[in-house]
Order: C-alpha cells, then sequence, then structure tokens
C-alpha cells in the first residue's frame, strides 16, 4: 500500500491511461437528515420519527474519473438490522470488491483515494491490495475530508432523504439506492463533486 499526497503520483497514472477513484462510506439510519423546507409563517414544520426499531443503511461510495473519460459512480449497499453479533459495518471483503467491479468495468490500472479508516489500514486490507497489481493506494491526510470528492456525493445524498422518515429499513435501503442510481447517468453533477475538492485531473503539458 502506498501513502503520500496527490501531486506527481497520480498525475504519472492519469497520464498512463489509469483510472482516478475516489472511496469513502455513508451510514443511513431510520432517523433522517434535518433539512430547510417551506412552512407558514410563525408555524415550523415538524417530521415526526418514530424512536423505535434499529438498524442502518452503509453504503461505500466510488467516483471513477480519468481526463476525457465519462465519470463512473459504483457503489455497494450492506443493511445492518441490529441483531446480536452481526457486524455494523463494510467488510473488507466488500471493499475489495467493490473496487474489483470498478476494475473490470474500465479495464484499467486504478489509483485508489480514500481515507484512514480502520477497515482501509488493516492487515487483511493490506494483503489483498499487495495481491493486485494494477491497484496504487493513496491515503489522504488526517482530517482533510474535503479532498474527498465522494464526502460531496454523501452530501448530495443526504440532503436528497432530509426530512423523509423512512418506516422500514428496506424501504430506506431502497430509497438510497435509486438516488445512486440516477446519478449514475449524471456525469455533469458527478464531475461537480470533483470541483468541490479544488482537485484537477488536467494532464500536465508536454514537455518542450
Amino acid at each position: 500500500m502506498e501513502g503520500g499526497d496527490l501531486g506527481g503520483g497520480i498525475s504519472t497514472r492519469a497520464f498512463c491511461d489509469g483510472w482516478i477513484c475516489f472511496e469513502d462510506e455513508a451510514g443511513f439510519t431510520r432517523r433522517p437528515p434535518k433539512g430547510r423546507t417551506w412552512g407558514r409563517r410563525g408555524i415550523t414544520p415538524v417530521v415526526k420519527v418514530s424512536g423505535r426499531g434499529s438498524g442502518r443503511v452503509s453504503v461505500a461510495g466510488l467516483l471513477a474519473m480519468r481526463p476525457g473519460s465519462r465519470t463512473r459512480l459504483c457503489h455497494r449497499l450492506r443493511c445492518h438490522t441490529g441483531r446480536k453479533g452481526e457486524r455494523r459495518s463494510l467488510s473488507e471483503r466488500d471493499y475489495i470488491g467493490l473496487i474489483d467491479g470498478v476494475h473490470q468495468l474500465v479495464k484499467a490500472p486504478i489509483v485508489l483515494v480514500w481515507d484512514r479508516l480502520n477497515t482501509h489500514v488493516s492487515q487483511a486490507m493490506r494483503d489483498l491490495i499487495g495481491a493486485r497489481d494494477l491497484l496504487t493506494v493513496f491515503i489522504l491526510p488526517a482530517y482533510a475530508p474535503e479532498l474527498n470528492a465522494v464526502e460531496y456525493l454523501r452530501a448530495h445524498v443526504k440532503h436528497g432523504l432530509a426530512n423523509l422518515a423512512s418506516v422500514a429499513l428496506d424501504r430506506l435501503a431502497t430509497l438510497v439506492r435509486n438516488r445512486l442510481r440516477r446519478l449514475q447517468y449524471r456525469p455533469d453533477v458527478l464531475d461537480g463533486f470533483l470541483a468541490g475538492t479544488g482537485l484537477s485531473l488536467d494532464l500536465p503539458p508536454p514537455s518542450p
């Protein structure tokens, strides 16, 4: 596994016809995120949410980008019901399955950019990454989520779910999945998430 800044290594791999992939996770529960809405003057709109029930939906989202190509969005979703002994997060196998799926889609080397989540830097994940020659990993600096384009994707999806009280966990999973699928056909919106980071994937000019 490689670590470091997002400079020459990424530019070099992009020039070699590779794809830059940003990955991040999001958790969704039956308690919706708050959002602004319309209401009568002097009356605050209230969305009633039941405190009963448990469980969450975990989503790993991945944006695959390459100069001159359409940006791709891939994801992996898992429901956690809160049962005793059940894993409450995505596993190393979930993440590597997502990455392998992207590699089969783009059929090119991948530079993966993600954070220091425990599952990302575990020995099991290091072994899985080490077994893949066409995969290079860059770890984002600590406390720099604004450099990850998927952070803006997550905010976009959660904004669309604001003030929406979902009755059942499977219904919530369907809503999240449908929103992600619709975004797959909006490369202009996906490119906007990269613009939010201030990073650029432009190829360097040729040497004189």
